[in-house]
């Protein structure tokens, strides 16, 4: 009985190393595939990339980064003008401001048109517009150099100019500018702002500027060191990417000889204010 049990399954052979590595040499008669589990190794086979996918690098990152305005892409001539203000008040006083600001080139070469000023009472308490050209520095910089015309206070008055404009991290978006006039006067100015979107649509807008001057200039009531500041937080709702309407609070402030000027004058030295405008660009 032993003996015809071993004849009907005879012992089989062992395999060796080779064997086991090549496939091709298995037996895969006496297998059953129907009951073989194969859903494991199939969904591996299909998650299995064909070719490897590459690290992403600093390039693909700031690739990625979306244009912000003053930045173009390419050699292409463009063009872009914004009015960043463009609002009025009925507190005290009633008046008027605007700020705008344009350029027109490609990323190499930019020509930039700058403007701003106020109106109080029916009357132009300043005002001036820049034309500047721009080269680019670094990335999301320019240096502008030109020069700046003011209309108010006082009588005309032109500058030299040379700053930069750009984006500084948590995109703050900056322009700082120093002046020097043909009678030695230096100045300066420097503006910056944020954008926080509430909502795709809802925009509220921090803005700081102040202005530095060497020396005192008693016929347009300017005295030496920072003569003014200003901040605001405005509001908008954009209907389009184009335009906005806005409203916003505004704080303007008056430091050392400037403040003791504006008070011989019989003028505040702050002033608080509520504004309602649009912003548009196109």
């Amino acid at each position: 009985a032993q003996s015809h049990e071993h004849d009907s399954h005879p012992a089989e052979p062992k395999s060796t190393a080779r064997d086991s590595k090549d496939h091709t040499t298995m037996d895969h008669g006496g297998m059953d595939h129907s009951r073989m589990d194969h859903s494991q190794h199939e969904t591996a086979v299909r998650q299995e990339p064909r070719t490897p996918i590459p690290p992403i690098t600093a390039a693909d990152r700031a690739a990625a980064e979306p244009p912000v305005h003053g930045h173009t892409h390419g050699n292409h001539t463009v063009g872009y003008l914004l009015f960043d203000r463009l609002e009025a008040w009925n507190d005290d006083d009633e008046g008027q401001a605007w700020e705008a600001q344009g350029w027109l080139g490609n990323d190499d070469h930019k020509l930039w048109l700058r403007s701003e000023g106020e109106r109080e009472e029916g009357r132009t308490s300043h005002a001036d517009v820049e034309l500047l050209y721009g080269r680019p520095i670094a990335r999301w910089w320019d240096l502008v150099a030109g020069v700046r015309h003011d209309f108010a206070p006082g009588a005309d008055r032109s500058h030299a100019a040379i700053g930069v404009i750009g984006t500084v991290p948590y995109k703050f978006e900056v322009e700082a500018t120093g002046y020097l006039d043909a009678s030695g006067r230096m100045s300066a100015r420097i503006e910056a702002e944020y954008e926080l979107l509430l909502t795709n649509r809802l925009i509220l807008q921090p803005t700081i500027e102040a202005e530095w001057h060497a020396r005192n200039d008693r016929g347009r009531g300017i005295g030496a060191g920072v003569s003014a500041a200003e901040t605001g937080l405005r509001l908008r709702y954009e209907f389009t990417r184009k335009f906005a309407p806005y409203v916003g609070l505004v704080h303007e402030r008056s430091f050392g000889g400037t403040a003791d000027l504006r008070r011989e004058d019989d003028e505040a030295a702050r002033d608080t204010r509520v504004v309602a405008g649009v912003r548009f660009w196109f």
